[in-house]
Order: C-alpha cells, then sequence, then structure tokens
C-alpha cells in the first residue's frame, strides 16, 4: 500500500480520468469550435453555502451524529421453503421492530420489492416494460412473459405486547402501509409484524434475483426474498420512495434464517452457517476447518464432486440451512445442486479472522476465471479493512450466477462467465459495496454518489496493488481506447442533459447512470484527495466520516461537513461546483510577456491549479495556485521572480484536473 504521506497520483487514480469522458465528447468538440466560453464570476463561485440537511441536535456541524441522534431498528425471523418445480418461495417472517424515534407512529411502512415485477407496476412502466431483461445462456430472447404477481400474503398480524391481531394494511406498488390500532410509542416502543407470504421466483430476466439453468443445474440467486422495514429518520419520517430500478435504503438489525431446499443443493447466504452437521459432510466440514486458517485456497466440494451424492449427507427430501447474521441491514443467499465451493481465511486488523468463499458451477472453473474468485475476495477485504475499516462479518462470498454484478451484505452476485481482469473488477467492485452502503448506510435511492462512487473510488486502490498491479490501472470503461488521448476527462461536465451529483438516483438517464454518479463520483473523491486536501488530511477525515457513521444514515450534508471539518479546508466552494452543479473548469494562458505569465479563469469550477513554466535554458520551475487566486478576479498574472527568458507555460502539465479546454492550457514564446 502507498504510503499515506505521499503526495503523487498513483496511476491508478490518473486513468480513472480516461474512463469519464465518451458521452458528451462530441458536444464538447462543438462548442470548443465555436468558441463558446463561460463568464467566470467569483461572487457566484465562493457565495456563502447552506447545506441541503441542517445542523441540529441529531446532527452535528462536525459532520458526526449529533447527540440526540436515533435510528430505529429492524429484527428478522424467517422460515422459507424453495420449491424448485413450481419455482417458488413460500416463507413466514416475523419482523421485530423497535422506535427509537421522539415520534409515536400511527402506520409502519414495509418495502415489497418483489412487487416490481407485477404487470401494474411503476418500474414497469418507468423501464418500458423491460425489466433489465436478459436472455437465457441459449436463448436469443428472452420470454414473452416476463412478469409475476409479486408478493402474495397469506396473513398479516401484529404483535403488540399480550396482543395478536390481523393487520389492517395497504399495498401501493412496492410498499405497504400497516396502519395500528394503537401508535407505536416512542422512545423503544416495540411490536412484532408476523407474515406469511409466497412469490413466483422470476427467471434470469428478474436482474437483481432470478432463478437460470446453468450447463449442468439450475442456480437460485434469492435477494429481495421477504418483505423489510421502510426507513423512518429524522430527515423524512417515513422514506417509502418506490422501488422502480435503483438499490436499497434499509434498516440495521439481526438476522437469523432458515431456508429448506432439496438436499442436493449447496446454499451460500450471509452471515454465518449455523448448522453445518446438518446440511454438511465431514468431509467438507473438515475441509472448511481447514480453510479457516489456509491463506491458500482450499476446495470445500470439487469440481468432481459435483453430482457425486456422497457430497451431500443426505440423498433425497430436503435439508435446512440456518444462517445468523448480526448486526447487517440486509441478507440473501444463493443455491445449487452444481455449486463448486472453495473458501480460504481472511486476515483482518487485530488478529481477526474472516472467511472468504466462492461457489460457482463447473463451468466456471479455471485458471483465469473462478478458481482465482476466492483470492481476489481475500485480498479485497484484507486491504479495505486495513485502509478504511475492518470488515465486521464472519464471511465474504462471490456467487457466479444469473444475477450478475449486484452487492449484498457478507455476499456478493457476479456472473457464470465472468473471466480475466473483469472478474477480478467486478469482484473487488461488488466487494467494495460492503463499505459503502452496506456499512455506511447511505440511502441508495437517493444518493447514488454515496455508495457507487466512494465505491469505485476505493476499487482504484485495490487494481493498483494488487498482486503488483496486475490488473491495474483500473478502467471502467473502454471509451479511451477509441482514439482519444489517454488523459481525456470528465466530459460528461459539458453535457447539458446530465443531472448533479445530487438528483435523485432514479433520475439518470440510462446513458448517464455511469459516467454522473460512478465516474463524476469517484472523480471528484480522487481530487479531494490528490489535488485539494492531500493523502493525509483526506485519509484521516474520510476514516472518521466511516467509523462515525458505521451502521448509520448520512446524508450528503453530513459528507460534506466532516470532510471539510476533518480535513481543515472551507470547501463550499467544491461543494457547489461538483457536487451540486456540473460546472466545467477551464484555466487558459492568455499572455506571455517578459517574466509576467498572465492566465484567466474560463469555467465557474476552480481548484488548485498546477502552472509550469519552461526556460529557454531548459530549467522549470512551478507553480501550485490556490483556488484564492480567483475569489474575486478571473484574470491572474504570476510574475516570476527568476528573469530567465520563458519558453513556454502551461496549465496542468500532469494532465489530472478536468480542464474543459486543454487547446488554451499552453503558449509557447516565439
Amino acid at each position: 500500500m502507498q504510503s499515506a504521506s505521499s503526495s503523487v497520483l498513483r496511476p491508478g487514480y490518473h486513468m480513472l480520468l480516461s474512463a469519464l469522458c465518451f458521452l458528451s465528447l462530441v458536444t464538447a468538440k462543438a462548442q470548443a469550435a465555436a468558441g463558446e466560453t463561460q463568464s467566470f464570476d467569483p461572487r457566484v463561485t465562493f457565495a456563502p453555502l447552506t447545506l441541503p440537511d441542517p445542523v441540529n441536535a441529531y446532527r452535528s456541524s462536525n459532520g458526526a451524529p449529533g447527540p440526540s441522534y436515533w435510528q430505529n431498528e429492524a429484527d428478522y425471523e424467517l422460515h422459507a421453503n424453495l420449491d424448485t418445480t413450481a419455482k417458488q418461495l413460500r416463507a413466514t417472517e416475523v419482523i421485530a421492530y423497535k422506535n427509537n424515534s421522539p415520534d409515536d407512529l400511527p402506520s409502519l411502512w414495509v418495502q415489497l420489492e418483489q412487487n416490481i415485477y407485477r404487470k401494474d407496476s411503476r418500474g414497469r412502466v418507468i423501464l418500458g416494460g423491460m425489466m433489465r431483461r436478459r436472455p437465457r445462456p441459449g436463448a436469443e430472447t428472452a420470454p414473452e412473459d416476463t412478469s409475476t404477481e409479486g408478493f402474495v400474503f397469506d396473513s398479516v398480524t401484529i404483535e403488540s405486547g399480550k396482543q395478536t391481531a390481523k393487520a389492517d394494511y395497504l399495498v401501493d406498488d412496492t410498499r405497504m402501509q400497516i396502519r395500528l390500532a394503537e401508535p407505536l410509542a416512542s422512545h423503544g416502543g416495540q411490536l412484532k409484524i408476523h407474515i406469511a407470504y409466497h412469490y413466483q421466483i422470476p427467471g434470469v430476466w428478474g436482474g437483481r434475483t432470478s432463478w437460470g439453468m446453468s450447463e449442468k443445474g439450475e442456480i437460485y440467486d434469492m435477494a429481495q426474498w421477504y418483505p423489510r422495514m421502510c426507513v423512518y429518520d429524522d430527515l423524512r419520517g417515513w422514506d417509502t420512495l418506490p422501488y422502480i430500478g435503483s438499490e436499497f435504503y434499509l434498516e440495521y438489525g439481526n438476522f437469523d434464517y432458515y431456508l429448506t431446499v432439496p438436499s442436493n443443493m449447496i446454499v451460500a447466504g450471509s452471515g454465518e452457517l449455523m448448522n453445518p452437521k446438518d446440511v454438511l459432510t465431514k468431509t467438507e466440514i473438515d475441509r472448511l476447518e481447514k480453510a479457516r486458517n489456509s491463506d491458500t485456497t482450499v476446495y470445500i466440494r470439487t469440481p468432481s464432486e459435483v453430482g457425486d451424492p456422497a457430497s451431500r449427507p443426505k440423498q433425497d427430501g430436503t435439508l435446512t440451512w440456518h444462517f445468523h447474521m448480526d448486526h447487517t441491514r440486509d441478507a440473501v443467499w444463493s443455491a445449487s445442486p452444481v455449486f463448486v465451493w472453495d473458501a480460504a481465511r481472511i486476515n483482518l486488523p487485530d488478529d481477526k479472522k474472516s472467511l472468504a468463499m466462492s461457489v460457482y458451477p463447473p463451468e466456471s472453473v479455471g485458471p483465469d476465471a473462478w478458481d482465482e474468485s476466492t483470492q481476489y475476495v481475500k485480498d479485497t477485504v484484507e486491504r479495505f479493512s486495513k485502509h478504511w475499516y475492518p470488515y465486521p462479518w464472519p464471511a465474504a462470498i462471490n456467487v457466479a450466477g444469473f444475477s450478475t454484478g449486484m452487492e449484498y451484505p457478507g455476499i456478493v452476485f457476479d456472473g457464470v462467465t465472468d473471466k480475466g481482469s473483469f472478474l477480478f473488477w467486478v469482484t473487488a467492485h461488488e466487494i467494495g459495496h460492503t463499505w459503502f452502503p452496506m456499512i455506511v448506510g447511505s440511502n441508495e435511492r437517493r444518493h447514488a454518489f454515496m455508495d457507487e462512487g466512494f465505491n469505485t473510488f476505493i476499487d482504484i486502490e485495490e487494481s493498483a496493488e494488487f498482486a503488483g498491479g496486475k490488473f491495474g490501472p483500473k478502467r471502467d470503461s473502454e471509451y479511451s481506447a477509441g482514439g482519444e488521448p489517454p488523459d481525456t476527462i470528465l466530459k460528461v461536465l459539458d453535457n447539458p442533459d446530465a443531472p448533479t451529483l445530487m438528483a435523485r438516483a432514479d433520475a439518470y438517464p440510462w446513458t448517464l447512470g455511469h459516467p454522473v454518479s460512478y465516474f463524476k463520483g469517484a472523480y471528484g473523491m480522487v481530487l479531494l484527495r490528490e489535488q485539494i486536501l492531500g493523502p493525509e488530511r483526506f485519509d484521516w477525515a474520510f476514516r472518521k466520516y466511516i467509523r462515525d457513521w458505521a451502521y448509520k444514515h448520512p446524508s450528503p450534508s453530513d459528507f460534506f461537513r466532516e470532510i471539510q471539518s476533518e480535513g481543515g479546508e472551507d470547501l463550499t466552494w467544491f461543494w457547489r461546483g461538483w457536487y451540486l452543479n456540473n460546472w466545467k473548469y477551464d484555466v487558459a494562458v492568455d499572455n506571455v510577456e517578459g517574466s509576467a505569465v498572465t492566465l484567466s479563469n474560463r469555467g465557474q469550477l476552480v481548484l488548485p491549479t498546477t502552472v509550469e513554466v519552461t526556460f529557454k535554458d531548459g530549467t522549470k520551475t512551478r507553480v501550485k495556485l490556490p483556488v484564492e487566486t480567483w475569489l474575486w478576479q478571473g484574470k491572474y498574472v504570476w510574475t516570476l521572480d527568476n528573469q530567465t527568458p520563458i519558453a513556454s507555460v502551461v496549465v496542468d502539465p500532469d494532465h489530472v484536473l478536468p480542464d474543459d479546454d486543454r487547446s488554451n492550457n499552453e503558449k509557447k514564446v516565439e
């Protein structure tokens, strides 16, 4: 790992710049050709800034949770039966809900994400009925009927004290409101919601949850598989945004869940397997124990054992797998009769341990494929635990299935055919989501940059350092290979249709979701770390932000305040320009006369800017202009002490800033 005191831009961070440009590059070139420039107004850039969420007893001025911060709790007990013939899950759940808020709650809101697959769902309308449809392997198109009835409730009851009564509830799209006979008391009131339900499991068109057929057998990726509590917080009360495509906002609690599946299946689930003696052979138990003490990968079930009845403790009927996970916002699982299974030890700070595991079908086996998955998981968890915050759970699992590229606490879903550098990148990225938003529980439906942008940012480190940079630098797109120079910048800033980073996650147009929330979000962090604060100040502040908001619900305002307060810098100009607006950065060399260099700011965004002068005797000098250079003017004259004749002047000589027009960055003296 590079020293935190180093201010050199890592190759991985540098190459991120090349991944952030394509969608509006044509627009940018047209504007440059037409000679369009933006008039810089320092009164706008440096105006006082009021952040969206105010400081109060719940959220402090330094960005940390306030002295009266509260958060509600939801514990889950689930018993589920997987019917592989009917492709149906039937389950019962008990949600133990605790109201820690200062408000009495006359009703409760519950999320029903399976209802997105209903024909009348909002998501189906928004997405044009496609529902992320993907063909099954070997098929040219997805089946025509890509809908289900969503959650079907057999019963819903409320247990309060010694009384249990039928619930009065209303289902609206992907939400359910339960109207209570008596409000749930503030400051610790508790009750239990009992739900019996079933639903049809979507095929591979289900996207984040599905069943599909691999070469030798089915794989079930079971996510969004139970009704779960909406968040009630100090910002909005009940946050009931419908599930129409963007991800999740969930309360924390403890999970205890039991999965009854055909006996020939291997199940991988969030948390810890509590009854290995009931569902594994003695050989598998012994191998699992060996893996807990091994830095090299150990097979729990080998490729040759797939399909061998001896690899299962029971030959027919069903087995019930019991998992438990504490202090988490979700739990998911995957099941298949054809899973290969391997594992290795994860070494955590303070001599703690966890377990890296992978499950995948036989066709995924290969030295450039899933044979390496567990080592990718292990290295990612170890590195991020050391640099940012210790991994909290007993296992980290990578699953090869059909709900590819999706993250959950303790487990991620990737693709059966993934291999090479892509398998490394997608594994590191999805496992990286452990920190954002699984540990730091931001609202993914409103603020995508706080999980995707932050996670893409920390991914760069993993790619740059794993196996000496074998898979670095990380590139989130191949756009820079299409004829543009490798230092191409974030041209999404030129796109008038691009939403800001503060836009609601579902509001991003399909083609702009990644460029804005992933790439611009990550590049903002790179600028903060490498150009604005420096690694020592940034890393200190960002680690404190993670510690303060672990298992809590920060808003963008909390992040802005924490980085600003702990980083020791007034950053209102950056929050306004990069996050609240899509302002451009464009600094030009206007004139060189004798030892005087005239620079101008032609954009509205300001950044610390390096200017390099090359003298005619071959020597060079540099100055880093602070943002205060533009505090009251759009032009600046730099008068050099060195009277040696100047040969050339260049702005941003290392190409690390998002300069909108590099054609005006350099001036040569004839």
